[in-house]
């Protein structure tokens, strides 16, 4: 339109100009003239020449609409495709935990005597860690061993009498029961004085001493906590639906927030119960812990590699466009057909899968090697023109 207006002042210029000398009368010298008719017929005779003017301009338009692609191009960039390996991570929190803290109780009833260890004691496996009155129990083995031993040898005196076939099998059965039976009063004695000792269940470290020497115990009432951090895990909660993909050997990073560590381990365990009240199973990762710097319930971060795709197709999520039937598609860049250097934009229908971050993967759609329209995606049309500027 700008162009028509400028090329009609022109023409209105020029013909107000006179023209060439033997035309017609120019508009000034009408104008001088003071002939109405004559200025009438000028007027009607230069909108005609007008009307005939942007005619043909509204013609040279069109043409130049269809063969001048000049400033039409739409100005994008590329991403060109290429296979990938794809790891998608759930991520879920948790909670580091050990197997191994406990509390240790008292199996005996009496006064704590003695206490052999204090807090932060390292201590392996059966040591004593306590020692509580046995009232008296010591005395009673040592009589039921001195029985036990007469028993013994009346025993095999009458065994060895037995043998040369003196005696009579009566007297050889009442002697072998009475040393069976002093012998099992003795084991069940020692089995009883052996639970006035408290001993560690396993290696750890004495976390804390809960009664202290003097006091009168009982079974049920705490003495120590020992703790192995040797053996840490976090156990966390994953909803049902990755129960299919979320399994035993799984790789995970465990985030410690409070220590500022990642740590790369995998899954060792998986729950064989669904929680009704909130549908998921439970797991346990390994979490190393040389340093001992890893305690019990330490709150833990878990990323877990639910899928892997060994050659998969990523794209930006910015560059998905959907339609109104809930389609989605992107733009390829192609070369448009009986040209040379001239490239369209191409709207591709795909399938994705699933997402990590800003980018997601490409099910259907899309090969290797494609160009799809990254800058510009939300704006261009389908086969529309494109110059590439990366």
């Amino acid at each position: 339109m700008k162009n028509l207006f400028s090329l009609l002042v022109l023409v209105i210029v020029l013909i107000s100009c006179g023209g060439n000398p033997g035309d017609t009368p120019s508009v000034d010298s009408l104008i001088e003239s003071g002939d109405l008719q004559a200025i009438k017929a000028k007027k009607e005779a230069l909108k005609s020449e007008v009307a005939n003017l942007s005619s043909q301009i509204a013609s040279l338009d069109a043409v130049l609409k269809k063969k001048d692609t000049t400033g039409k191009e739409a100005l994008v960039t590329t991403i060109t495709l290429n296979d990938t390996l794809f790891k998608h991570y759930v991520e879920v929190q948790g909670s580091v935990e050990t197997k191994q803290n406990v509390l240790i109780y008292p199996e005996y009833q009496g006064m704590l005597t003695s206490v052999y260890v204090k807090k932060g004691d390292r201590v392996a496996k059966g040591q004593t860690l306590a020692r509580i009155d046995d009232g008296g129990l010591s005395s009673q083995l040592a009589q039921l061993e001195t029985q036990a031993a007469l028993a013994k040898t009346t025993f095999e005196r009458q065994q060895r009498l037995w043998d040369q076939k003196i005696g009579s099998e009566i007297q050889y059965l009442q002697t072998k029961t009475q040393y069976e039976a002093s012998q099992n009063a003795v084991n069940q004695l020692k089995s009883q004085l052996a639970k006035t000792n408290v001993s560690a269940p396993f290696s750890g470290v004495i976390d804390e001493i809960i009664t202290e020497q003097g006091t009168v115990v009982s079974p049920g009432q705490a003495l120590f906590r020992i703790v192995n951090l040797s053996n840490m895990y976090v156990a966390a909660e994953v909803p049902e639906s990755y129960l299919a993909t979320i399994t035993p050997g799984k790789e995970v990073d465990v985030y410690l927030p409070v220590l500022g560590e990642m740590l790369r381990s995998k899954i060792r365990e998986t729950g064989n119960y669904i929680n009704p009240a909130n549908r998921t199973y439970t797991i346990e990762v390994d979490v190393p812990n040389k340093d001992g710097a890893v305690k019990p319930n330490l709150s833990a971060r878990l990323s877990i590699n639910d899928y892997t795709a060994e050659n998969s197709i990523l794209i930006p999520l910015n560059v998905i466009n959907e339609n109104a039937d809930g389609d989605q598609y992107v733009y390829t860049a192609s070369a448009k057909a009986n040209t040379d250097n001239q490239m369209i934009a191409s709207r591709q229908v795909i399938k994705v899968g699933k997402t990590q971050g800003d980018m997601i993967e490409v099910l259907e759609g899309l090969n290797t090697g494609d160009q799809v329209i990254a800058e510009g995606a939300r704006s261009v049309k389908d086969k529309q023109e494109i110059k590439i500027i990366n």
